[in-house]
């Protein structure tokens, strides 16, 4: 009676380990994958086509945007780009927790906008974040890094280099390290960032 019992809870052990491992292997797979796209994206030398790949996995990409070649994109399903939208070279567009870019908003070369990051004070290094909503008319500039949860108000200016940590207001120009204000923009914008580049 006790060795069966034993059988009995060995079976059940070695089915449950069997389960993990499978689980397991299933995640690696997805993951590897998931990273495999992200590195045949970057190589799709026709805007059209990488856009359409990123709507069959998920994004939500309007029509008249320019997408660049050598983009990352992180969870293509959390992501939202609105009309007249310019995606430049290198930019890294993190969606895991959503990104929402609005319409007429240029995000130039090797920006990287962020929805994930790890806590630097948690004892397991656990990862935290929020999405990031980008408004209309927007510009990032070049090389500058928006955190997770920061809202980037419609006609804002983010300067080239800058680290943007907390939302920024309309049509503020924020630089630096972290950014803070330096200056204002014009608040009569009515223009496409699509019509404004030459697309690749």
């Amino acid at each position: 009676m006790a060795s069966s019992k034993i059988e009995t809870n060995t079976t059940k052990y070695k089915e449950t380990d069997m389960i993990h491992k499978f689980k397991q292997y299933v995640r690696v797979w997805l993951n590897s994958r998931e990273w495999l796209f992200i590195a045949l994206l970057k190589r799709i030398p026709s805007r059209r086509i990488r856009i359409a790949l990123l709507r069959c996995k998920g994004a939500n990409i309007a029509n008249d945007v320019a997408m660049f070649a050598s983009i990352e994109i992180r969870n293509p399903e959390g992501l939202v780009i609105g009309n007249g939208c310019s995606i430049g070279p290198k930019v890294l567009l993190d969606a895991r927790k959503g990104l929402k870019i609005g319409n007429s908003v240029t995000i130039a070369y090797d920006a990287i906008i962020w929805t994930l990051h790890h806590d630097m004070n948690a004892s397991d290094f656990r990862t935290i974040g929020a999405n990031t909503t980008i408004d209309d008319y927007a510009w990032i500039c070049s090389r500058s890094i928006i955190l997770p949860g920061v809202h980037i108000g419609e006609g804002a200016v983010v300067a080239s280099g800058a680290v943007v940590t907390k939302d920024v207001p309309p049509y503020t120009v924020v630089g630096g390290i972290p950014a803070k204000k330096i200056g204002e923009r014009n608040q009569n914008l009515n223009y496409s960032a699509y019509g404004k580049i030459h697309m690749v």
